[in-house]
């Protein structure tokens, strides 16, 4: 990750406000997407990352690097997702997934979507623990001892998760008839 979104905390302490919205176009984004694996509404997602900003910049902490701001915002979030979905306490429906990514090879697009899609419906269908170690680790990029701060895990638990994600997620894609080559 740059550098940036930590240099762009520290002048904001500082008074700098368009630092703000360099911290928040950073961080925004990928912080909706993990948010939305949870709670699987974007509005949702979208008000957990804000108030994960709110809750930084209201509190003013020294944050000693970039990661640390990062690893910090993802738990911020984390922890209003479980809060939401504490208080929902009920189901929330499964809705479309776009294809982000734009191509002009029709047939490889609508062969990839079709795939992402059945990928995205089987990591829904993992135990919770599963899917936010498998989403931390492989799609937002954390090491394992990052993941062990965010989860609130020892190293042994989150390598012990990642075995077992990987093999239940395996084990739902051959289901599928997506085979290893596939992805």
């Amino acid at each position: 990750m740059p550098e940036y979104g930590e240099s762009s905390y520290r002048r904001f302490l500082q008074g700098d406000k368009s630092a703000l919205e360099k911290l928040v176009g950073t961080y925004s984004d990928e912080l909706v997407r993990f948010a939305y694996s949870y709670v699987k509404s974007t509005a949702v997602a979208e008000d957990a990352a804000a108030d994960a900003f709110a809750v930084l910049l209201m509190k003013k902490r020294n944050i000693p690097s970039d990661a640390h701001l990062r690893a910090y915002l993802y738990k911020a979030v984390r922890n209003r997702c479980v809060d939401h979905l504490r208080r929902s306490r009920r189901e929330v429906p499964v809705c479309d997934v776009e294809n982000v990514l734009q191509s002009r090879d029709i047939h490889s697009d609508f062969w990839r979507s079709e795939r992402d899609k059945t990928l995205y419906l089987c990591m829904q269908d993992l135990p919770d623990d599963y899917r936010e170690v498998l989403q931390l680790h492989y799609i937002d990029g954390f090491s394992a001892a990052e993941v062990c701060k965010l989860m609130g895990k020892t190293k042994k638990q989150v390598y012990n998760l990642l075995a077992r994600a990987r093999s239940a997620l395996k084990q739902l894609l051959q289901k599928e008839g997506i085979t290893h080559e596939d992805i």
